[in-house]
């Protein structure tokens, strides 16, 4: 049974920083996309950062870029989104998703075969 088990969310001040992590259990993830997601109340899931979990490249959403980094431990099955000059509009809840298939670009939450439960990051300004 695939388990995805976000970590790490937290309250912190804007110009901060948070490091998500995300333990991945159940099967082996090597020809898997790994992303990460975010929701605020009302809107759309929306897509963070990704990482071929094989390959190791990554890409981000334009809003992200340049602040988030999203790696991968092989030997701890864990993905995580290390999260810096935080904004108050980075304020979400951050879900953790698996694709199956490799691909080295943004893809939508209906790709997405297993998601954790999330976990809540609060950026205060």
């Amino acid at each position: 049974q695939v388990q995805l088990v976000e970590s790490g969310g937290g309250l912190v001040q804007a110009g901060g920083s948070l490091r998500l992590s995300c333990l991945a259990s159940g099967r082996t993830f090597s020809s898997y996309t790994m992303g990460w997601f975010r929701q605020i109340s009302g809107k759309e899931r929306e897509f963070v950062a990704g990482i071929a979990w094989s390959a190791g490249r990554t890409f981000y959403a334009d809003s992200v870029k340049g602040r988030f980094t999203i790696s991968r431990d092989n030997a701890k099955n864990t993905v995580f989104l290390q999260m810096n000059s935080l904004k108050p509009e980075d304020t979400a809840v951050y879900y953790c998703a698996a694709r199956s298939g490799l691909t080295y670009s943004s893809f939508g939450s209906n790709d997405a075969g297993y998601w954790g439960k999330g976990t809540l990051v609060t950026v205060s300004s």
